[in-house]
């Protein structure tokens, strides 16, 4: 049995809420984990977000197991692939990688996955993710081998967020990847409000100016991930804001 929507019901009732993504890849021994969850903490981040395109499943469960000893803030799942899942989650984003063409990451990923993840008994929370054009070429469009939509043709994402939302989509969740050069614009999170869906963006954040302006423009969840592991004050910076 499924549980209640409990982190559905949190994201969709905040805007300009914080969540640091964490790549078991790249942030993978006790010492370092620990560390960050005391400091997310402290700066009463909102959500960790966990997963990567290149992920093993022992780094993965490694990952998450320490995490959910430690920390009661709520974990959610962002899946690089069918193997990313987990029982010690609180939510996983059932993405669908709506921006592209490639059969695997719209459904084939998910079949793979889908009695195992039906018995975990976690929130599970459909999204439409949408790749954005961030000026770099990241991780999750070469490993999926999709086109990211470009970032001047507003009216291609909004056409793609409304076809997701139409399809059930609960969340929309906008990328321009991880270290891109330019964020996902403004623009378009304004255009996208009619929707009445809730959105998550992530890519290329590196100022508290943008965290406040994209909460200005009614963003739900902001995604931090690139920026913590370079520079882990940031998060002082947060917690000033939080406060």
């Amino acid at each position: 049995m499924l549980r209640k929507n409990e982190v559905i019901t949190k994201i969709q009732s905040g805007i300009g809420q914080i969540a640091i993504l964490i790549d078991p890849e790249k942030t993978n021994n006790s010492v370092q984990i620990l560390e960050l969850i005391k400091k997310c903490e402290e700066a009463q981040i909102d959500f960790f977000f966990i997963g990567g395109s290149t992920v093993t499943k022992s780094q993965f469960d490694y990952t998450i197991s320490l995490l959910n000893e430690n920390t009661k803030i709520p974990i959610v799942i962002f899946p690089g692939s069918h193997h990313q899942i987990s029982k010690n989650a609180d939510a996983i984003l059932y993405l669908s990688l709506i921006s592209g063409r490639n059969p695997d990451y719209l459904i084939g990923h998910h079949i793979q996955s889908a009695q195992e993840i039906i018995n975990l008994n976690i929130e599970i929370i459909p999204t439409g993710y949408i790749l954005i054009d961030g000026g770099t070429k990241s991780t999750v469009a070469y490993i999926s081998q999709t086109t990211p939509i470009p970032i001047n043709q507003i009216s291609i994402a909004i056409n793609t967020a409304t076809a997701g939302v139409l399809q059930g989509k609960k969340i929309i969740f906008y990328d321009a990847g991880s270290g891109a050069n330019e964020c996902v614009p403004i623009e378009l999170i304004e255009k996208t409000k009619f929707l009445n869906t809730p959105i998550i963006i992530g890519g290329g954040i590196k100022t508290i100016s943008q965290i406040k302006a994209y909460k200005t423009a009614g963003v739900n969840i902001i995604v931090i991930g690139n920026h913590i592991e370079q520079n882990p004050n940031f998060l002082t910076e947060i917690k000033k804001l939080k406060m």
